[in-house]
C-alpha cells in the first residue's frame, strides 16, 4: 500500500491562489486566547454575578465542558474526517483536515483561524441561547468556550511541546497515534472520553 505522504516541516503549504483566502487560512496560536478569553470572562463574571448557588455555576461549568468534549469528538470524527468522492470533495477535505494530516507541524495551521471559529462560536451561541434558560446560560456557555480554547492550545502544544506531566504525555501520544499510525482511530483532542465510549481508540497490543 502506498504510503501516505506527510511532512514535518513546520512552514505552511499555499493552499490558494488568492493572496486574501490564504492569509485567513493561517494564524498564530495565540489569537484564539484574545478573541475568546474576554467574551469567556465576561461569561463567567456574568454567570457568577447572578442570584444563586455555587453549586448551580459548578454544574453549570461541568455541563459545559462536558458537551464540549463531545462537540469535539463529533466535528472531528464526522466533519473533519469526512472525505466526499470526486476531485472537488477531495479539495474540500484537504482544505478542511487534510492539510493537517499532510502537514501536522506547520505552526500556523494548528489552531482555527477565525474566520472559522468566529462564525462557529456564534452559530452554538444561538443554538445554546434557544435551548439553555437564560439563567444558566453564561455558566455553561463560558466552560463551553473554554472547553475549545483548551482543544485549541493544547492541541499546538501537542505538535510542538515535549510535555514532562504523565497525563498530559498520554494525551499527547493519543493524538499523535491518531496521526502517524491510525487515522481511523483516536478523534478525542483534548480527551479519549468518547474514543472509549464509541470503541475508537487504539487497541492494547496483547
Amino acid at each position: 500500500m502506498k504510503k501516505k505522504f506527510v511532512s514535518n516541516s513546520q512552514e505552511s503549504v499555499r493552499m490558494f491562489k488568492s493572496d486574501l483566502l490564504e492569509s485567513l487560512s493561517k494564524v498564530h496560536f495565540t489569537v484564539p486566547i484574545y478573541i475568546f478569553g474576554p467574551v469567556i470572562g465576561y461569561g463567567f463574571y456574568t454567570a457568577f454575578s447572578m442570584d444563586k448557588s455555587l453549586l448551580y455555576v459548578a454544574s453549570e461549568v461541568i455541563a459545559g465542558l462536558f458537551v464540549w468534549t463531545f462537540t469535539e469528538y463529533v466535528m472531528h470524527r464526522y466533519l473533519f474526517h469526512f472525505k466526499p468522492t470526486g476531485k472537488i470533495g477531495e479539495r474540500l477535505h484537504f482544505i478542511f483536515h487534510g492539510v493537517h494530516h499532510d502537514y501536522p507541524s506547520d505552526k500556523r495551521r494548528l489552531v482555527m483561524p477565525p474566520s472559522v471559529s468566529i462564525p462557529l462560536a456564534l452559530g452554538f451561541y444561538y443554538l445554546y441561547r434557544l435551548i439553555i434558560p437564560a439563567e444558566y446560560f453564561w455558566g455553561f456557555f463560558s466552560a463551553f468556550l473554554s472547553g475549545y480554547l483548551v482543544y485549541d492550545i493544547g492541541h499546538y502544544a501537542m505538535h510542538h511541546f515535549n510535555f514532562k506531566n504523565g497525563l498530559f504525555k498520554k494525551i499527547k501520544q493519543h493524538h499523535m497515534l491518531h496521526h502517524y499510525q491510525q487515522p481511523e482511530k483516536g478523534y478525542g483532542v483534548s480527551s479519549p472520553l468518547w474514543d472509549k465510549i464509541f470503541d475508537s481508540g487504539f487497541k492494547r497490543k496483547a
